[in-house]
Parts: structure tokens; sequence; C-alpha cells
């Protein structure tokens, strides 16, 4: 509820715009995860691929930066889980293959 008359109601925080989030966040983070995308590699790329990402994971991309910082954390928690629990079938990474797709390793010099 606004807190004046005159201030409109803040629809991007409301309890339906965050359960959406974290619903969009979900699908990101499990398409990203399964190409071993980490959560300070998915900080570091920018928008435009970031977008990119979000169209291959069948994914609208995100309006706002709120929503890749969920994905982010869900990366994180994800990850953790996986160190804790290595032989459980969801610790593994079915599409490593395509990380080179998204993350480009640093050219090592002759």
């Amino acid at each position: 509820m606004p807190d004046s008359p005159d201030q409109a109601p803040d629809h991007a925080h409301s309890s339906a715009a965050t359960a959406h989030r974290l619903v969009k966040a979900r699908q990101l983070a499990a398409y990203i995860w399964a190409r071993g995308i980490t959560a300070a590699e998915l900080r570091g790329l920018p928008d435009a691929t970031l977008r990119k990402l979000a169209r291959a994971a069948k994914t609208n991309p995100p309006s706002t930066g709120e929503t890749w910082q969920v994905v982010a954390g869900l990366l994180d928690e994800k990850d953790a889980w996986a160190e804790r629990n290595p032989t459980h079938p969801a610790a593994t990474r079915p599409s490593l293959d395509e990380k080179i797709l998204w993350i480009k390793p640093p050219i090592t010099p002759f």
C-alpha cells in the first residue's frame, strides 16, 4: 500500500511480482547451472549476453537486475548442495560442454 495518496503502488515488489521473479529465477538457474556457469561468472556477463542466455533458457529476459541476483543466489546454493552431495544424480551437470558458448576461457599466449 502506498505511503501517501500521491505515491503509486510498487507493483514490482508486490508478493505476486516476487513469486513470479522466483519462478523465473529458478528456471534460469536450472538452465545456467546445468551448463557449469557459476554465480561469479554470471555476475560478470554483459546485459546482452544475459538476455541471450534467458532466451536460450526459453524465458523472457528479466526486466530488472533483481531477478539475476536471485539467480546468482540460487546458483551458489546449488553449488554448495552439489558439493555436499557429489554422488546424487542431481549433482551432475548434463550440459557442461555448452559453457563455452557463454563463458569464453582466457586465451593463453604462446
